[in-house]
């Protein structure tokens, strides 16, 4: 059984030479031998170069190390094949011998991993989502449509008390889902337990009144794991069915305690995703990144939107839900696609067309409901009558002549400052 990594090689030297060196120095490569070294040993867990796909040479180094006067600047993708004698399915082993150790390499002045393909017997020893696209439904009670989220943004500075007041105004609008802003987990201002204190009692009496459980996920991360869990008891015991997980904070380790015991859906955050990714030239594919959090377990993925207030492009988010959305060994490894960031009505129509006029996903909107100009009841009902427009393939504006939440949204988002 072989692990494959596809790296984007940019260099100013010979494509070949520096794959057959990445190969090396990722396995059994030293700059001298050692003793006991033998072409037999070095067989059995040495990476080889599989496939080599030459691309357009790049106008300019990615990275400063191309020298004065340097010639022409190749790129390639060259497959490597890792022996899983050599890593085994630890994904710590995995980031640190086929992905983290490239960056050091000399003679290169770029270098991106691009894709990555696991054997069968990561499955098994990861335990992949709990909950996912199915659980993430079946908890909200919602079929046949998008899941219609919106944010406690903690810019506001609310307090328990008045996060709850906001909570109970959003829980009766009709929102199927309201999360933590990611920067919220338990500062002086608004301690979780007490946020969860004052939040849990709104959800659970409006259940009962209603038979709808609004999913609330608290923000729990912690750099200690313990800390972390007794976040996530506090959110349980209380009724939660949710937590945000800032997972590049917490880390692999982190993540891995947490959905071993965990009795939440996992909602992820990639903040700091960012630094791995955003230049073209270096770091790693959201479809590689997001392999490892899968496996690890996490329920819902946010993955940005179209036309988002940040740097990402279209089609960056287009290539983010396919990652998601494709089993890595079945469908049970899938989680809920989560789109997000300056999201309202408007983004619907392409949403669902660009990613294959699916309905599976949270679709997040924070200021494109609680800014409605008929407030938040009004807000997420024009969510969800752009939704039934798309899907219907009726252009908004014509569907925005009978449903006057929508006519507002249209009016107030349409130059598109819903963040």
């Amino acid at each position: 059984m072989m692990i494959t990594v596809t790296y984007r090689i940019e260099t100013t030297g010979s494509v070949e030479a520096m794959a057959a060196k990445i190969a090396s120095d990722q396995s059994t490569g030293t700059f001298v031998p050692v003793p006991g070294e033998t072409e037999e040993l070095k067989a059995r867990v040495a990476a080889r170069v599989i496939a080599i796909r030459h691309l357009p040479d790049a106008e300019h180094p990615t990275w400063p190390e191309a020298a004065p006067g340097h010639g022409p600047i190749h790129r390639a993708d060259a497959d490597i094949a890792f022996p899983m004698d050599a890593i085994g399915t630890d994904l710590s082993a995995l980031m640190t011998i086929a992905i983290g150790g490239v960056f050091s390499i000399k003679g290169m002045t770029g270098i991106r991993i691009v894709d990555m393909k696991l054997p069968e017997a990561f499955a098994s020893a990861h335990p992949g989502p709990q909950f996912g696209l199915p659980g993430s439904r079946r908890l909200t009670g919602v079929e046949g449509r998008p899941i219609i989220g919106t944010i406690v943004k903690p810019a506001l500075g609310l307090r328990p008390h008045e996060t709850a007041e906001l909570v109970g105004e959003l829980i009766e609008s009709g929102v199927d889902f309201i999360k933590d802003d990611e920067k919220l987990m338990s500062p002086a201002y608004s301690p979780l337990k007490e946020r969860v204190e004052a939040i849990m009692p709104r959800i659970l009496d409006h259940e009962q009144k209603t038979g709808k459980k609004v999913m609330y996920a608290f923000g729990i991360s912690h750099a200690d794991p313990d800390e972390m869990m007794r976040n996530h008891d506090l959110v349980l015991k209380a009724g939660g069915n949710c937590a945000v997980v800032n997972i590049n904070s917490i880390g692999f380790g982190g993540m891995s305690f947490l959905r071993k015991r965990s009795g939440l859906v996992l909602h992820a955050h990639r903040n700091g995703w960012d630094i791995l990714t955003r230049d073209p030239g270096a770091g790693l594919d959201f479809k590689v990144y997001q392999q490892f959090w899968r496996l690890l377990g996490v329920d819902q993925f946010q993955i940005n939107g179209i036309r988002i207030k940040y740097w990402e492009p279209d089609e960056s988010f287009v290539e983010s839900f396919k990652a998601v959305s494709t089993p890595l060994f079945s469908k049970a490894d899938c989680p809920l696609p989560v789109a997000g960031s300056g999201q309202w009505g408007g983004q619907a129509p392409d949403t669902y067309q660009r990613t294959g006029r699916t309905t599976d996903l949270l679709y997040l909107c924070g200021g494109g409901i609680v800014s409605h100009p008929g407030g938040p009841a009004a807000g997420v009902r024009a969510v969800q009558q752009a939704w039934q427009a798309a899907v219907a393939d009726i252009p908004l504006d014509e569907y925005a002549k009978d449903h006057p939440e929508l006519a507002a949204s249209i009016a107030k988002f349409g130059d598109g400052k819903a963040a």
